[in-house]
């Protein structure tokens, strides 16, 4: 099941969970990720959806929003190669299909429509798709 998406509020306030600010050791990606959780989820770019799905953060307020996405550009670019926000939401442990179904099917149709990929994001297409 999706939860309702009010996309004015930030992860951290839809999670009700405010982290610690990161210290001064932390790598850009935690700092950067922390500064995208108190950003309001409207105005997350295909990269930052890339980089939080990526790290398993807001699954059920990110998903969502990537797969309106997917749903026009397929292979939306983020900052790293053509298709990599699918690649991000491929990689999720396939459990979250369960728990998220609607969005599960919705992507089965995405990615069944697809031709010519590169091989790496072929197989996790293929292995997304395999029953």
């Amino acid at each position: 099941m999706t939860l309702p998406l009010n996309r004015d509020r930030s992860l951290e306030e839809l999670e009700r969970t405010r982290w610690p600010a990161p210290s001064a050791d932390d790598t850009r990606l935690v700092t950067t990720a922390h500064a995208l959780r108190r950003r309001p989820i409207d105005e997350l770019a295909v990269e930052d959806l890339r980089l939080l799905i990526g790290q398993g953060m807001g699954l059920p307020y990110l998903l969502p929003l990537a797969l309106e996405v997917l749903r026009e550009n397929p292979m939306a670019e983020g900052h790293m190669y053509e298709g990599d926000l699918l690649s991000a939401v491929l990689a999720r442990n396939p459990s979250v299909w369960d728990e998220f179904p609607d969005l599960g099917r919705e992507l089965r149709v995405i990615t069944s429509k697809l031709t010519d990929l590169p091989p790496d994001l072929q197989q996790k297409v293929e292995l997304f798709l395999a029953p």
